[in-house]
């Protein structure tokens, strides 16, 4: 599903990585952790061309085996749920037009983008299935945190995507909002799809997943499976302070020493 070969990487005049090297096989499970400022959002940033990497000799990023991408194909492999994009979209628009948006790939709806009538079908199965039926017509502002996430997750999924990136899914949600998103998350993971997920919270790390990438300072510090991984000794390590982890159930905790 990705390939990315000695890539270099900057936000603005700020080079976040160097040499970068990582792959994430089709269908994998993978989370990606690290602290705030290591390099995961800028990560995500690359693999939805929303940046580019430095032009140099034997360094690419492939998608699905593919450098050159065209971004409406690869919105139909790839659905995206970001923070940032939560916080950037257009207010004044419905929750049904959220989801409609993601077959054009915009912010909001605009009169000349006219959705199909099995376009407008599929969008409604989709709020059913993230569990938002009876808020079609609210308007984007004045949902809760939790309904606008899982309108994103809708919006990800109107074109059937191979994969599902999330950055931070529970940031900003209640309890009940956030079993409901992991809920989802675990569906997706056990019907066999890929997932990569972002994050600086061992808790969002669902049983399905099975290999952790832990990033410092735009540096892959460790990559394995999620048992050698998460660990008390390599989390306080990443961190920078004495942390001690807990495993039940296939889900995971931490807590200060």
């Amino acid at each position: 599903m990705l390939e990315i070969r000695n890539v270099d990487a900057f936000i603005q005049h700020n080079q976040v990585f160097h040499n970068l090297n990582l792959n994430v096989a089709d269908g994998e499970k993978v989370a990606i952790l690290g602290p705030n400022g290591a390099g995961k959002s800028t990560l995500l940033k690359l693999i939805s061309r929303e940046i580019y990497p430095v032009v140099k000799e034997d360094s690419y990023i492939r998608l699905y085996g593919n450098e050159m991408v065209n971004l409406w194909q690869l919105r139909q492999k790839i659905g995206l749920i970001t923070q940032e994009l939560q916080e950037d979209y257009t207010p004044y628009c419905t929750a049904f037009d959220v989801v409609l948006s993601g077959f054009f790939g915009s912010i909001g709806q605009h009169d000349h983008l006219q959705a199909t009538e099995a376009q407008k079908a599929h969008a409604q199965t989709l709020i059913h299935r993230v569990g938002m039926q009876g808020h079609q017509q609210q308007m984007y502002q004045r949902l809760s945190t939790g309904q606008k996430r899982r309108l994103l997750l809708a919006r990800a999924l109107v074109h059937n995507p191979r994969a599902l990136i999330f950055d931070e899914p529970s940031n900003g949600l209640d309890i009940s909002a956030s079993y409901e998103l992991l809920k989802m998350m675990r569906s997706w993971c056990q019907a066999g799809q890929t997932l990569l997920l972002a994050t600086h919270h061992v808790d969002e790390i669902v049983p399905e997943i099975e290999r952790v990438i832990l990033i410092k300072q735009g540096k892959v510090i460790a990559d394995d499976s999620k048992d050698t991984v998460l660990t008390s000794d390599k989390l306080s390590q990443l961190y920078e302070i004495p942390l001690q982890l807990q495993q039940q159930d296939g889900w995971y905790r931490i807590w200060f020493k």
